[in-house]
């Protein structure tokens, strides 16, 4: 019985440790991931990483809970650190007792994260999705030639062996392609193995899954749109309204990095924004005469010239998300093309999804029609025109 008592007490202290954790992980990203990294690059305040070695937790309660206070006090670790970060005060929280030390034990331990992806000399993630069905037809269809073909050459060597002197190897092939039955098996083996190269050359053409070409800037949207939590449309703002998404201007990028100018690779990649606009970091302004440059980013989601694909239809009438077609974005280091993006593709996502109704008044009098049309069924994408070849071809 003690041994159970000792367990269960155990468990509970492991599993309050636990949520613990996980609470510090949540107050982190929520309040501090905008201003600080969990390593020892700096964004818009310096990085956690080894804070609660460096600081005694009395002091730093202090400076989170009012650092305007705690600099007005005189603390000279405090003022230091206002000046060397342009005099911009830290934001007041104020925790209990139990979220800070949840706060504490997280910045302490931070999670490490794992691989997903393996990526090629080219920096091509290369995803393990295992053999497509056309090679397991062909490769099923192989071993039953083969093995009806070795069973068939087997028998008819046994015969042969039983009535005939030894031959030659030479002999014994030129007898084997004689009999009509071991031709034909010859032929269909490399008939097969012939479709099946010729399918696949045919149907990976302009199939670029998993392309990751190098970027002049090494932008991470796992950074930016999955920790920092921007919306894509911030930078791609022309995704809600025209054909394209769009390409931010590097005056977009500059509405943070104005004040943000280290991330986790340090300033290097920051930099090079710096470099096209004319924006020195040090006097914090703009190089008067600086004739900017353009960044030569390297386009990755491509379709045909023949195809039209509007996004605003999708994103703002479709209410699709990014990552219905570009995958988890905001996990991507550095982004790679995540779908097919082929017309068979777009063709099943029309077949599936259905037509968004609700709060979406200028298609009204179409969806009552629809749902007297189609009563009872579920109204999907193809049932208003999505499969007729002048919606996307014309």
């Amino acid at each position: 019985m003690i041994f159970v008592r000792y367990f269960i007490l155990l468990s509970l202290f492991v599993s309050l440790n636990i949520l613990s954790a996980q609470t510090g992980e949540e107050i982190f990203k929520r309040d501090c991931a905008s201003c600080h990294m969990i390593t020892d690059a700096k964004l818009i305040g310096p990085g956690l990483k080894g804070v609660t070695e460096k600081y005694e937790r009395e002091w730093l309660v202090k400076w989170i809970t009012n650092s305007s206070e705690f600099i007005a006090s005189g603390d000279e670790r405090a003022i230091a650190i206002w000046e060397e970060y342009n005099k911009i005060a830290m934001p007041a929280f104020y925790y209990s007792d139990d979220e800070f030390e949840a706060l504490f034990s997280y910045l302490e331990n931070p999670p490490v994260e794992e691989v997903v992806a393996d990526a090629d000399v080219d920096g091509v993630v290369v995803a393990e999705d295992g053999m497509d069905a056309s090679t397991q037809l062909m490769l099923a269809a192989l071993a039953l030639l083969i093995i009806s073909w070795v069973l068939i050459s087997v028998k008819n060597s046994l015969k042969e062996s039983l009535n005939e002197e030894t031959v030659s190897v030479q002999q014994s092939i030129l007898s084997f392609f004689k009999k009509p039955i071991n031709k034909l098996f010859s032929v269909l083996f490399v008939a097969i193995i012939g479709i099946k190269l010729f399918y696949d050359v045919t149907m990976g053409i302009a199939v670029t899954t998993n392309y990751q070409p190098k970027q002049p800037i090494a932008f991470s949207h796992k950074l930016h749109a999955g920790m920092q939590g921007v919306d894509c449309n911030y930078c791609h703002s022309s995704a809600r309204t025209s054909k394209h998404s769009g390409i931010p201007s590097a005056n977009v990028c500059m509405n943070c990095h104005n004040a943000v100018a280290e991330g986790p690779s340090g300033t290097e990649e920051i930099q090079k924004i710096y470099d096209a606009v004319g924006w020195d970091p040090d006097k914090r302004q703009y190089i008067e005469g600086y004739r900017q440059k353009p960044i030569e980013w390297i386009r990755i989601h491509n379709l045909p010239d023949h195809a039209y694909f509007n996004h605003s239809q999708h994103v703002s009438v479709a209410g699709l998300e990014c990552q219905d077609c570009h995958g988890p974005i905001q996990e991507m280091e550095e982004v790679y093309q995540y779908s097919e993006l082929t017309m068979g593709w777009c063709i099943d996502c029309h077949r599936e999804s259905a037509v968004m109704m609700a709060d979406n008044e200028y298609y009204d009098e179409m969806h009552k029609k629809l749902k007297v049309k189609y009563a009872g069924e579920k109204i999907t994408v193809d049932k208003i025109g999505g499969l007729e070849c002048g919606k996307c071809h014309y």
